[in-house]
């Protein structure tokens, strides 16, 4: 039977570091997002609460399609990143920003419940939960000179929408690593109780290492 597994977390969680891992262990297919040529960047960047509707209606259209993608694919896929946190964290940030007004986020909204509906869940979403000094330490290890302008206020808005995303998920079943105590890089032993975790659930089991 296809498997379909999504690891979610904010900026620097530790997501691509896992799926590469996971994939490396099980034989399972990697999916990480190739870079979007959204033609409402640029405009975006200059100006914000004009093009940020616009901006966001072409990546909520791009990550449905590679959602769809995934389906068809025969291999067990873990996913670096949801369509689902996309809307409901990322997109939502800027509404409650400022940046997409309230009448756009219901037209946004109606738009994503209606691609949710035409769209097969995963079997599991695996969320991955850490604190802002966790997430400014990772990213400041991996050295990506754009993160650099990133805020500790701007991931700690993303975790507070991160975790009434996660809260109210019921689409698929959810396991929660909690990344602050839990280094699946450094550690192997942990690195294979994640695993263990993530194939107990897919069995429906409810495992309560991570619970």
């Amino acid at each position: 039977m296809k498997t379909y597994v999504v690891l979610a977390g904010n900026i620097g969680a530790g997501k691509s570091t896992l799926v590469k891992m996971m994939c490396d262990q099980l034989g399972w297919e990697p999916y990480f997002e190739p870079v979007a040529e959204n033609p409402y960047l640029q405009d975006f960047y200059l100006d914000m609460k004009r093009w940020a509707f616009h901006s966001q209606v072409f990546f909520l259209t791009w990550r449905a399609q590679a959602h769809r993608a995934l389906m068809d694919i025969p291999r067990p896929v873990v996913q670096d990143r949801s369509f689902y946190e996309d809307a409901l964290v990322f997109a939502r940030a800027l509404h409650v920003q400022g940046a997409i007004s309230a009448r756009d986020w219901e037209t946004y909204r109606a738009l994503y419940r209606t691609l949710t509906t035409l769209l097969a869940p995963p079997d599991l979403v695996v969320y991955l939960r850490a604190s802002v000094p966790t997430l400014r330490a990772r990213i400041a290890n991996r050295g990506r000179a754009f993160e650099a302008a990133i805020t500790d206020a701007y991931l700690d808005g993303l975790n507070t929408l991160y975790e009434e995303w996660i809260a109210g998920f019921d689409l698929a079943p959810v396991l929660i690593v909690p990344a602050d105590r839990v280094d699946f890089v450094k550690e192997a032993a942990q690195l294979e109780s994640v695993i263990a975790a993530v194939q107990e659930r897919l069995r429906g089991r409810q495992g309560e290492l991570f619970a």
